[in-house]
Order: structure tokens, then C-alpha cells, then sequence
């Protein structure tokens, strides 16, 4: 992704903290299944360092997306880290319908990438 020496944080947490966090930081009630806070922004254009930031994934919400979508446990939390990483890459899908279809085909692009990659590490076991 263009990043071979990049960080970041993350968090696994539960609903009730995701909840406080969601409020505290983006104002909005109430929890979330993702939360991602970038290290830099366009504010910040000076600033240079190797970590991109924070994901925070609510496990419980991730227990009931993966009910949701008919998908494991474990396909959900790949979803929710590389939406967050996404995000943290400058990414969004509020903005527009075109910014919201971008993000998805690079979800899908990275999911498929990453489906790959495991299936190659079982083989060769």
C-alpha cells in the first residue's frame, strides 16, 4: 500500500467504550463497529512520522456484523481492520457516492488479497 514502514494502534474493545469514544471524539451517540484516528491530517502537513494512527474495533459489534452479513467471526474483523486502515490512509465514504465506491473496491480488492494470502499459507503447511 505504499506504506513498508508504517504503524499503528489497535484497539479491541467492547460497545460500552466504543460508545464513550465515539462521543467524546466525533460527537455522535452511541457505539460503533470502527473508529479510526489518523496521526496527520491536512492540518498538520509538516508532520512527518512512520505511525498512521488508531483503529478501535467494538468486538461485539463485530460478533453482530459477522451474524449479519453470514460471515466468520474472523472475515468481519479483517473487514472492520482494513476499513479503519483505509480510513487512516485518507480514504472516506461519507462524502459521496464516487468516495464511497472507491473505498469498497479497494475493501474488496484488500479482502480478496488477504483471502489469498491465507489460503497459500494453509497449502504450504
Amino acid at each position: 500500500m505504499g506504506y513498508p514502514k508504517a504503524e499503528l494502534s489497535l484497539v479491541f474493545t467492547d460497545d460500552e467504550h466504543i460508545a464513550e469514544l465515539n462521543r467524546r471524539y466525533l460527537n455522535r451517540d452511541g457505539p460503533t463497529n470502527v473508529l479510526a484516528f489518523p496521526m496527520t491530517d491536512a492540518t498538520q502537513p509538516d508532520l512527518h512520522t512512520s505511525m498512521l494512527g488508531d483503529i478501535v474495533i467494538s468486538l461485539d459489534a463485530a460478533i453482530r456484523d459477522a451474524q449479519g452479513l453470514g460471515e466468520s467471526f474472523e472475515e468481519t474483523v479483517d473487514r472492520l481492520l482494513i476499513h479503519g486502515l483505509l480510513h487512516l490512509l485518507g480514504y472516506e465514504h461519507e462524502g459521496s457516492a464516487q468516495e464511497a465506491q472507491r473505498m469498497e473496491e479497494e475493501t474488496e480488492r484488500l479482502l480478496d488479497m488477504m483471502a489469498r494470502s491465507d489460503a497459500f499459507n494453509i497449502r504450504s503447511r
